[in-house]
């Protein structure tokens, strides 16, 4: 695994459980960690459960111990990085979004349909499909029961710039991360309105803004103390959009990092002919669920609370009622993961779809830019096939 900060913690914690909370078909080793620092390094195998650790990132992938890198990096680095470990016949898990550039992404894509070929997989860590409340909106779309989906709408606000006092990271340069808001939390909701609605899109129109120019300078370990330098910020805080699928549903997204009182704040509504879905992220045991009746006069949602042994993912967590939390999307992310690595088959959402993603941020990044409607590059697809979802991928051992 590369990576020791925010999302390497997490998936380390996935990976070190994976073993034990599931019926895995095949037995996780988390083996080596890459660190910057010596120090760290040391420090973060020994607390986050790794044998070893290296500084060599190069010399990680090429490693013949070693079966599948795991890349919690800044978005810079994925390309190069994901793209060598293919190459050294490596199965490959990456972090959303796949790249910072619809050309990074499209050299990622040939590089994973290439090692394919020879029985090496990527996917792209987009983890909220594995939320058992999306998961089971999924099926239910699948079946019917909202109708023909006429219009959907995404947001996913925060609130930890709300402060211009915080200083800057590496998500709010442009150089390290591609884009803000956008595709920090924006990709998460293109992945999912595609992957629940089963289209691609058609078109785009969008508007970004900067509200933070400049931001404090990251505390260096040679800093002595006294003001920070300031640091421009050249990435979007926040942006709107308007998306259309291939069929004319219309769907609006909103992402923002600038949003007061929105922690981690998800939210998705899908509206059907016959009905509608709405699930919060923090409220991620629940979904509501409407099924439109005329000869019922005030129908309202209905809300479920996706805790059952038969919900999507659940079997083998808890009883009824004892919900999950957010760290769990990526247990489940493992399971199905090692799952189709052990059928020798793509695990999803592949790289293909990664970069489908991608074209959609370049096209609403260019929309922005240029004010005009903009369709997503023809080369991306983002959809994978149509799979049925699996009624119990995990089972406790």
């Amino acid at each position: 695994m590369l990576g020791t900060a925010f999302m390497g913690r997490v998936h380390a914690r996935a990976w070190r459980e994976a073993n034990h909370v599931t019926r895995l078909p095949l037995e996780v080793v988390c083996e080596l960690i890459v660190s910057r620092s010596t120090n760290h390094g040391s420090e973060a195998a020994r607390q986050l459960g790794f044998r070893r650790f290296s500084e060599d990132w190069k010399a990680a992938v090429a490693d013949p111990g070693i079966d599948l890198v795991d890349i919690c990096l800044p978005g810079d680095l994925h390309a190069e990085v994901a793209i060598a470990a293919l190459e050294h016949g490596k199965h490959v898990l990456c972090e959303k979004p796949l790249a910072n550039s619809l050309d990074e992404a499209a050299a990622m894509e040939r590089a994973a349909t290439t090692a394919a070929a020879r029985g090496a997989f990527a996917m792209v860590g987009f983890n909220y499909r594995r939320v058992p409340a999306l998961a089971l909106a999924r099926r239910l779309i699948r079946e019917g029961r909202v109708g023909a989906i006429r219009q959907i709408r995404a947001t996913y606000l925060q609130d930890w710039l709300v402060d211009a006092a915080v200083p800057v990271t590496w998500r709010l340069q442009a150089k390290r991360a591609g884009t803000g808001a956008l595709g920090d939390l924006g990709s998460h909701l293109i992945d999912l309105v595609c992957w629940l609605s089963g289209q691609s899109v058609a078109r785009v129109s969008s508007s970004a803004k900067t509200y933070v120019r400049q931001r404090p300078g990251a505390r260096s370990l040679g800093h002595r103390g006294g003001p920070l330098p300031i640091e421009a910020v050249d990435v979007d805080d926040a942006v709107v959009a308007i998306l259309v699928l291939q069929s004319g549903t219309l769907v609006t997204v909103e992402a923002s990092r600038v949003a007061p009182g929105h922690k981690n704040d998800l939210s998705l509504e899908v509206t059907g002919d016959n009905g509608a879905l709405r699930f919060n992220l923090e409220r991620l045991n629940e979904l509501e669920m409407l099924e439109f009746d005329p000869a019922r006069a005030g129908t309202g949602f209905t809300r479920l609370l996706v805790t059952e042994p038969s919900d999507p993912y659940v079997h083998g967590w808890w009883p009824p009622g004892h919900v999950l939390g957010w760290e769990h999307a990526f247990n489940h992310e493992i399971a199905d993961l090692v799952a189709a690595l052990a059928e020798n088959r793509q695990p999803e959402p592949s790289f293909s779809s990664g970069l489908g993603t991608q074209a959609v941020l370049a096209a609403l990044d260019t929309s922005s830019q240029e004010m005009r409607w903009v369709a997503p590059d023809p080369r991306a697809s983002l959809l994978d096939p149509v799979a049925s979802l699996p009624n119990h991928p995990t089972q406790q051992q």
